[in-house]
């Protein structure tokens, strides 16, 4: 298992970026290919003794694609770009999956370009798990496309219940539409128009609308939407989780000695609960859809994150969930992006 990590993309690169795949060297014993200016990533490894011996190195890029630059025209004018030698590193068989908390439009495009996408598929989609009670609910697309077609949601389904059966381990998961209602006629042209689709599907178990209250209950292991919704319901949970966090801190330092003697008895679940709402447990989420494994992190991912990302990654290839992907795709008589029988 070799991962080529983006050293140079995020809000904390390249301190955290380096410090999570050292951990993420120790954990997985996996070899990891640090891609970006060479002196600054050094200068991090430098106070990590012993990183010689984890099976990481140093892959020279002099340029980086920063978040406020248009995807498509960074990814064709810097060449080298640490994302972009990243991801080529994937598409030359150097690496077997290619990691980036920096610009998810570079990731995307590069990914898309360079990898290209699985025949059959329009568009590629980011899935996201999420925490919820009943243990994870893999929300998809969460960010890489604002407008998608009701064949391409379909895409996202075939794509979502692969991942979640092969990285999950979940056995027939079900699959859900996000909509405004239970009911097959409620929604606007997008959703009914996919519910159709996807109701005539025997590849995934479709199980109907999901509201938005479905999501954190876990009443659907996969759920399916575009890519303007699923990013707006993910920000809003990661919001929301710590939000609640810091108001159970603040209402236990408020309420005198009682209070914070309960708070003494339940730091142990309570400490399990912010595990559980952390997103760090995660760290990133695959771009399905393109013929490479791809992991998207959070701009402001740290240390932690970055070590969990690599997790996923790990996971990804160990699952073989490309091959799984290509086929399905081979055997189904799904709709292409153009609108057309394959």
């Amino acid at each position: 298992m070799k991962i080529a990590v983006d050293a140079m993309g995020g809000d904390y690169a390249p301190l955290e970026i380096v410090f999570g795949s050292v951990r993420a060297a120790k954990k997985y014993h996996c070899e990891i290919v640090l891609v970006g200016d060479e002196a600054k990533i050094r200068e991090v490894l430098s106070k990590e003794p012993g990183w010689e011996k984890l099976g990481i190195s140093i892959h020279h890029a002099s340029q980086v694609i920063e978040m406020g630059e248009h995807p498509a025209d960074a990814v064709r004018t810097k060449k080298d770009a640490s994302i972009v030698v990243a991801t080529r590193l994937v598409k030359d068989g150097v690496c077997d999956a290619v990691l980036s908390a920096g610009s998810t439009g570079a990731a995307v495009t590069a990914a898309q370009l360079i990898l290209r996408r699985i025949k059959g598929i329009g568009r590629p989609t980011i899935a996201t798990p999420m925490p919820t009670p009943k243990g994870v609910t893999l929300l998809l697309d969460s960010g890489a496309n604002v407008d998608s077609k009701p064949e391409h949601l379909v895409q996202s389904g075939i794509m979502g219940s692969i991942y979640a059966e092969y990285v999950f381990k979940i056995k027939n998961p079900r699959v859900g539409l996000l909509n405004i209602g239970e009911e097959e006629t409620k929604g606007n042209e997008q959703a009914k128009a996919t519910y159709a689709l996807l109701k005539n599907m025997h590849t995934i178990n479709f199980c109907g609308n999901a509201e938005g209250r479905d999501v954190p209950k876990g009443n659907f292991d996969v759920v399916i939407c575009d890519g303007f919704v699923g990013n707006v319901v993910l920000k809003f949970a990661e919001g929301l989780a710590k939000t609640i966090l810091k108001l159970i801190k603040e209402a236990i330092k408020g309420g005198g000695i009682l209070a914070k003697l309960g708070a003494l008895l339940l730091m142990p679940t309570l400490k399990k609960l912010g595990k559980r709402l952390d997103v760090t447990e995660y760290g990133g989420a695959p771009l399905l859809g393109v013929n490479g494994c791809c992991i998207i992190s959070h701009g402001s991912s740290n240390a932690k994150s970055i070590c969990s990302a690599i997790g996923v990654a790990n996971d990804y290839v160990r699952g073989d969930v490309l091959a799984h992907i290509q086929d399905t795709l081979a055997k189904e008589d799904i709709l292409t992006h153009d609108g057309e029988k394959k």
